[in-house]
């Protein structure tokens, strides 16, 4: 059994290297794999969640040949997979089944996408209902929609499509199905959410039509099937969501500057750095070639006051990801934080709603559950504390910072997840601490 064991620190003065992001990588493997022609992709996190879309791929036909670290060479398939032999396992990803069902769902051929056992729990249902609107056939084996999951695809028709809730892996579903239907096929999305897809089709060659958010910031995005992708390639940025963690550390702790380079500055994604700068943080973003496809550039953070805020509505699909290390965020500053309309975050990996305000009350801090989020009264001093992570990595980490500023000893069990999103965290924690 791995933990991690904390002790409160003095400030932090390093740069730090932060791998690269989950979400492009994923998406880079899968693009390059479904292109005509080789791609090379570098920066890529070779961690568990993204090798396990490399393996699909391979499973599917992809011929994908490891560079050296983070470098992927991948010979695509123009679009054209591969039958199975055998299961498609998605290991603990989430976003590989997702958005392999979409890809799958446009080919002439059958797979069977299993996973670990708490992929097996969460719900798929979102991307089962439209897809088989587009003619694609599922049987989630687990019921209640959910894994192992059989596809079985063939010819679909178009489909224009109102997401009932945001959600970037529901659009990316319907738009890589829309690839092969022919025809118009559109997604309306009811507030902004990530953009990797559409922007990542784009570098891949494939035309968009990226409409404007109205009023009330539903925006539709549209692409006209068949289309094919087309190789190049693509240097994945650094992970926002990875380097969050050590922006709510520096920012909280007095005395501190954390430099971190190369750092993914997709303003759908950038969500973390406007509510922690709500909260009195004072954080530098520079962009270094802001006319990139993805943005990226150097993020400084000095240490200081944080006081409570409100996070919710329209906000919530841009920091989903970062919303347990907030809530630590939280518990340390003065004053109370609201998180609210973040319901999605009970069928994570797992309900992060309950473990996040379970492991801060075991550290002395005031939270109360909400049925979308919680209430948390900051300012309380934190103690040390031996707590679980739910086999869950932002769970996991996020506990690890709150054990920066507590008294005493925190300690983390079972934290092998980690190595699903930041295989390195371990080592930057103990460099941090100055062992």
């Amino acid at each position: 059994m791995k933990r991690f064991t904390v002790r409160a620190c003095g400030p932090i003065k390093a740069t730090l290297v932060i791998p690269g992001d989950k979400s492009m990588s994923h998406r880079s493997a899968m693009f390059a794999s479904l292109a005509e022609g080789r791609s090379v992709i570098t920066g890529f996190l070779e961690a568990e969640d993204c090798l396990s879309t490399v393996n699909a791929m391979r499973s599917l036909g992809a011929h994908i040949e490891h560079m050296g670290q983070g470098t992927f060479a991948i010979e695509g398939t123009g679009g054209h997979l591969a039958q199975p032999s055998g299961d498609v396992d998605c290991g603990n990803s989430g976003t590989t089944m997702r958005l392999l069902s979409g890809i799958v769902a446009s080919q002439p051929i059958r797979a069977r996408m299993t996973g670990d056992v708490s992929l097996s729990k969460r719900p798929m249902g979102r991307v089962i209902k439209p897809l088989t609107e587009m003619g694609a056939r599922f049987t989630a084996e687990g019921g209640d929609g959910k894994p192992p999951l059989v596809v079985e695809g063939g010819s679909l028709k178009p489909l224009s499509y109102e997401m009932p809730v945001a959600s970037a892996q529901v659009k990316s579903a319907v738009l890589l199905a829309g690839l092969s239907a022919q025809g118009e096929t559109s997604v309306v999305e009811p507030a902004a959410c990530r953009d990797h897809t559409e922007r990542m089709l784009q570098e891949f060659g494939v035309t968009l039509d990226l409409g404007t958010p109205d009023s009330n910031g539903r925006r539709r995005i549209a692409l006209k099937g068949p289309q094919k992708l087309r190789a190049r390639d693509f240097a994945v940025p650094g992970d926002i969501s990875s380097a969050a963690f050590w922006l709510v550390a520096g920012s909280a702790k007095e005395g501190s500057e954390i430099t971190m380079h190369g750092i993914g500055l997709n303003p759908t994604r950038d969500g973390i750095i406007s509510v922690l700068r709500r909260m009195g943080a004072d954080i530098t973003a520079t962009p270094s070639d802001p006319t990139a496809a993805e943005p990226s550039g150097t993020i400084v953070v000095t240490g200081g006051k944080l006081t409570g805020t409100v996070i919710a509505g329209a906000e919530i699909p841009n920091v989903i990801d970062e919303l347990p290390i907030l809530a630590v965020a939280g518990a340390i500053a003065s004053g109370t934080t609201i998180i609210r309309d973040a319901k999605e975050l009970r069928v994570k990996e797992t309900d992060r709603i309950a473990a996040v305000a379970g492991n801060l009350r075991a550290m002395g801090a005031k939270v109360t559950e909400t049925e979308d989020g919680m209430v948390i009264e900051g300012g309380h001093p934190l103690h040390g504390a031996t707590l679980q992570c739910f086999h869950d990595h932002r769970i996991a980490m996020s506990g690890a910072i709150a054990g920066l500023f507590a008294e005493g000893e925190t300690v983390i069990e079972h934290v092998e997840c980690v190595d699903t999103s930041y295989p390195t965290f371990g080592a930057t924690l103990a460099s941090v601490l100055g062992r």
